[in-house]
């Protein structure tokens, strides 16, 4: 009797190891570019709770790696700065048309705006949006044509000036216009943006996300560098998505599902709030309350009519943004 109750749980071991062995442990999640330190962490935090698996990162600027995906990255899962990457995505039959819809906020577990980061002291007195216009104030940020970070740079730049200028567009795009022709050279990305800016020391003002400059503060020191809040920004959500093409393919759908709902998990929200960026749980908000500087926010549909309405007047070919960066 032992002997075939030995014998019949080697036969099920044989039977069963194949079945756990084919079981998907793996996940590639193609993220913007200034999300690298927030990824290591996330990331560490979920393979702790799921041992066995890992997490493999890509970063870019958001456009390039949806445009990337399609031509064959093969991302389980995004994390990007713009949905309309997302929607470019979906489009092409690599998302869920409906994919805002999967996960809570618009599929946005966290959130952040353009902000501002300055030599120490504030050497120019740069304070707010007005101050990149200036002939001796001289913009960082990569570019708006590769970079999801630079678009919203430019998106929160028009926003104000629409106020400050009261819809007058002959004095919205000067102004715009002068902002492009002040920025000393236009990386593909944020973090090559970062660089040279602080590493480089190249122009006065970086244009970035203020979870990027917070990170950068702590880096390199206030006695480099220091952030400067404007007094209104652009609500910029991080949206993000399975990849459904490539995750059925890898068979990972399950495991891209359940790496997303981590991010909306009070630990997964405490690791973002620890990499500067403001979250939607409650409880995780209020311990971070102190850290975060008061801002108006204005978004996207109140200020341009919804993301559907920027890419076919912004960044549509032949729009806005092609008319004004093309002028620089």
């Amino acid at each position: 009797m032992n002997r075939l109750l030995i014998l019949g749980t080697a036969l099920a071991a044989l039977f069963v190891a194949p079945a756990l062995a084919q079981q998907p442990t793996k996940l590639l999640n193609a993220s913007y570019d200034v999300s690298r330190e927030l990824f290591v962490a996330e990331n560490e935090a979920f393979v702790k709770q799921h041992p066995g698996v890992s997490v493999d990162q890509s970063h870019a600027g958001t456009s390039k790696q949806a445009r990337s995906i399609v031509e064959g990255l093969e991302a389980d899962v995004v994390t990007f700065n713009q949905s309309t990457d997302i929607d470019f995505l979906a489009k092409n039959g690599f998302v869920a048309k409906d994919w805002t819809k999967a996960f809570a906020n618009n599929a946005s577990p966290f959130y952040s705006f353009p902000s501002f980061l300055v030599r120490a002291g504030n050497p120019k007195n740069i304070k707010d949006w007005s101050d990149l216009a200036r002939d001796d104030v001289h913009a960082v940020f990569p570019n708006p044509k590769t970079s999801g970070n630079a678009r919203y740079t430019y998106l929160a730049a028009y926003a104000w000036a629409n106020e400050a200028y009261k819809g007058d567009q002959e004095k919205i795009e000067a102004y715009i216009t002068k902002i492009f022709n002040n920025v000393p050279v236009f990386d593909t990305g944020g973090r090559a943006a970062t660089t040279t800016f602080v590493e480089r020391e190249t122009g006065d003002v970086l244009i970035t996300f203020e979870a990027e400059t917070r990170g950068i503060v702590k880096q390199y020191g206030k006695d480099k560098v220091e952030s400067v809040i404007p007094s209104v920004s652009l609500l910029a959500e991080f949206p993000v998505a399975v990849v459904d093409k490539v995750a059925k393919k890898h068979g990972t759908e399950a495991l891209a599902k359940s790496y997303l709902e981590f991010l909306y998990t009070e630990e997964g929200q405490r690791i973002a709030a620890q990499f500067g960026h403001r979250v939607h749980n409650e409880k995780v908000a209020a311990e971070f309350k102190d850290q975060f500087p008061v801002i108006r926010l204005v978004n996207v549909d109140d200020v341009f009519g919804g993301w559907g309405k920027i890419q076919s007047e912004h960044f549509a070919s032949g729009g806005t943004l092609d008319k004004l960066y093309g002028s620089r």
